[in-house]
């Protein structure tokens, strides 16, 4: 990680989110004064769970993972953070620390917000806490979504969600999958990458993708579709 100062090539001079476009004058200076531009690798480390959280990050630039960790080495891929997202707005809403992991699935610019600034501007702007209450919520649900999907679909019902969640991100980033190990893909499902490499073959031969190297092509929505609402 490093700071972008406001005379580098790769330096982004606003905070593109809607919300912040409900700011008065004087609490976009608030913010302005209180963020950090900074830059992370890929396969930097941008939160780890459990960490005490003095900010909280608005992706402008790249891709991330977000992941929970259990106490062993296992890990549940949850989404994939895509410019104009936040990061770690649990540690606003719930608690001060951040509630999950994320690492950089490219080469990231992110804005390092105060947490002090957000919260003073939350409580003189409620145009604009809504507005990161949703964002929040929006959060929450999908969580629900994944949990769902976790629980009572089979291990063709999660590759299949997989895979549709992923290919959505091709048309704005059409080397997602080539970014991602199996493993990732795996985690996204919850299952072994024993099992996925087996079920993308499986996939591929019945005519809904198209493996090429590290790519997967979706071919066949419509039926990906059916094996997901199948479970």
């Amino acid at each position: 990680m490093k700071s972008i100062s406001s005379d580098d090539k790769n330096f982004i001079c606003e905070l593109q989110a809607p919300c912040f476009q409900t700011l008065t004058p004087d609490e976009v200076n608030l913010i302005r004064g209180s963020k950090t531009q900074v830059q992370f690798r890929k396969g930097d480390n941008l939160t780890k769970q459990g960490a005490f959280a003095t900010y909280i990050m608005l992706m402008a630039k790249g891709l991330a993972i977000q992941y929970v960790e259990d106490e062993s080495t296992k890990s549940y891929n949850l989404r994939i953070i895509k410019p104009g997202e936040f990061i770690g707005l649990s540690a606003i809403f719930s608690n001060n620390t951040f509630s999950y992991s994320s690492v950089a699935l490219t080469d990231c610019q992110v804005f390092l917000v105060e947490k002090t600034a957000i919260i003073e501007t939350i409580n003189n702007n409620g145009i604009f806490g809504l507005g990161l209450m949703r964002r929040y919520t929006e959060h929450n649900n999908n969580l629900f979504d994944t949990l769902k999907t976790v629980l009572y679909k089979q291990m063709n019902g999660r590759l299949a969600d997989t895979l549709l969640y992923i290919n959505q991100f091709k048309q704005n980033f059409p080397d997602v999958f080539q970014l991602m190990a199996r493993k990732d893909i795996a985690d996204f499902a919850g299952i072994s990458t024993e099992s996925t490499v087996k079920l993308l073959k499986a996939f591929e031969k019945d005519g809904l993708i198209k493996l090429d190297g590290k790519d997967i092509k979706v071919l066949n929505n419509i039926e990906l579709e059916e094996i997901s609402r199948r479970g």
